[in-house]
């Protein structure tokens, strides 16, 4: 029964937080507004452009994945790769972070790559990953720091406004993706703690962190590296062309809202859903953006990106059994 419950609150939880930062960033948002801009003003020309960035950057972390499974005597299919991948974003939409577990049930299906390795190889990529994000990080701060200077220089800041602070829903929304990021920290201690007592498992992910110190082509690993987040960079900007109230927003602001919401995401909801949201809309606003035109923006965006991420998911699936016919036979 307590089983039970764990993994009822693991599949609960992540979608109530989504759904309450949700529920209060739209709570008085004009839903009819943004379905005139979906159907009769939106550039879907542009959002095609977008979605195939999308696709692309999966294709890329699957090849750059095999690429780290080869120092551990694993070679897979390169269809594989790019289908588990496709199965692991669709799979961390029901279940946040379950995707990184399923991608390496796939290749172990169909492949016989040892799980525990393949799971090493996923947790080197993360904290690369997470390196990145950093950097880039530093690289927008760095580039856009007149324009943080001149928003404290114009707007100021009192005590008031820190009063108003601490009665403001913002800071409870912030404190709801702690609560969430919390969770998910726990879980993922709980998880190695439980990887501890099995010690040629522990043993097997480790030698797959490791695999990256014997990957033979450092520079393509560092391309596709380059190129996975070139592609979720464009993904993302290439849609400020899709309407005609963000065409005219700069690289530079694409940065500082692709930034803000690759932090968002780390919130354990359904594909950032809510965070990503918030995140958005409110640097959106601070480049001039309306707060309708910005919500509309988040929503329509994060909404057929997602979808994208199902149809990838499913095409995963039904392809894995027929690329892999002959093996199963």
């Amino acid at each position: 029964m307590n089983k039970l419950i764990k993994k009822s609150l693991k599949l609960i939880l992540p979608l109530l937080l989504g759904g309450f930062i949700l529920f209060w960033v739209y709570r008085d948002f004009d839903f009819a507004r943004a379905g005139n801009v979906l159907i009769f003003e939106m550039n879907w020309w542009w959002m095609l452009v977008s979605l195939i960035f999308g696709v692309f950057s999966h294709v890329f972390r699957g090849w750059r994945w095999k690429q780290t499974l080869a120092p551990l005597g694993a070679y897979p299919k390169t269809s594989n790769c790019v289908n588990a991948i496709f199965i692991s974003y669709a799979a961390n939409l029901v279940l946040p972070r379950v995707g990184e577990v399923s991608r390496c049930g796939v290749l172990s299906k169909y492949d016989g790559v040892s799980f525990s390795k393949s799971l090493g190889t996923v947790v080197t990529e993360r904290l690369i990953d997470s390196l990145c994000v950093i950097l880039i990080t530093a690289v927008t701060f760095m580039l856009q720091l007149p324009v943080f200077k001149r928003f404290f220089e114009e707007t100021g800041t009192n005590m008031d406004s820190i009063g108003e602070l601490f009665t403001s829903v913002h800071l409870y929304i912030i404190l709801f993706c702690l609560i969430g990021i919390a969770v998910l920290l726990y879980y993922l201690v709980r998880t190695l703690s439980f990887f501890e007592k099995v010690k040629g498992i522990v043993l097997n992910v480790w030698e797959g962190i490791l695999s990256l110190r014997h990957v033979k082509n450092i520079p393509l690993f560092i391309l596709y590296t380059f190129l996975i987040w070139f592609c979720y960079f464009m993904q993302f900007y290439v849609a400020f062309y899709c309407f005609d109230f963000t065409t005219d927003l700069g690289i530079l602001a694409g940065l500082v809202m692709f930034v803000g919401g690759s932090f968002a995401v780390i919130v354990p909801t359904p594909n950032g859903a809510g965070p990503w949201h918030f995140a958005v809309i409110s640097m959106m606003m601070l480049y001039g953006v309306d707060a309708t035109n910005a919500g509309i923006f988040a929503l329509l965006v994060h909404g057929i990106q997602t979808f994208l991420v199902v149809l990838l998911g499913v095409y995963g699936m039904a392809a894995l059994p027929f690329t892999n016919k002959k093996q199963n036979v």
